[in-house]
């Protein structure tokens, strides 16, 4: 499975490793990522699933229902 959030879509970042004589060379940034199991009362069933801590964040500001709902909206989460 790719590291990609499964609720905001986030996923690594090209950048560049500069060195002190100013060499550059490339490197990914990848997205801040965990497995996590949420319950979800308005389906009474658990879902097992791979956020980013920002996703955490607007979980635990507007609930796991809002943000799946909006995932789902958005095509990042399948039925």
């Amino acid at each position: 499975m790719s590291r990609v959030c499964e609720l905001t879509g986030k996923k690594a970042m090209v950048g560049n490793n500069v060195s002190h004589a100013m060499n550059k060379s490339k490197r990914k940034f990848n997205a801040n990522l965990i497995k996590k199991r949420f319950y979800l009362p308005e389906e009474d069933k658990w879902i097992t699933l791979k956020v980013s801590t920002y996703a955490l964040k607007n979980i635990n500001k507007k609930g796991i229902s809002a943000v799946v709902k909006d995932a789902r909206k958005n095509g990042f989460l399948k039925k």
